[in-house]
């Protein structure tokens, strides 16, 4: 069962997409150098973010293991988006895509080269 975060706990108006859902399903947990944030972690992570950067709208769903990325939902954009945690305010912008889809595409080409 996929520790997620459950309807109470997400922004109002916002659910996981179900590509999402089907892919963590699947055992799409752990691409190497991302993880699916499940449970406690993820948890801690997204309230983390609400306290770090209280002027967005986050969700994260995915951490990059080498470094402080967090792949989030971006409520306010519409989008996902990359931010580097733990960064000032302002600077953590790392990059975005269009959808889960876009970035679960980029996540694989990362799985590829990482080494």
């Amino acid at each position: 069962m996929l520790n997620i975060l459950s309807p109470a706990e997400l922004p109002k108006g916002f659910t996981y997409p179900h590509i999402f859902i089907r892919a963590a399903e699947s055992g799409l947990t752990s691409l190497e150098p991302w993880w699916l944030l499940e449970g406690d972690n993820l948890r801690a992570r997204h309230t983390g973010l609400q306290q770090r950067f209280p002027n967005r709208a986050l969700v994260p769903f995915a951490r990059r293991e080498d470094n402080d990325d967090v792949a989030c939902w971006d409520l306010n954009e519409g989008n996902v988006c990359i931010v580097h945690d733990f960064s000032s305010p302002g600077s953590e912008q790392r990059g975005s895509f269009e959808s889960f889809a876009d970035w679960l595409r980029a996540a694989l080409e990362d799985f590829i080269e990482f080494e």
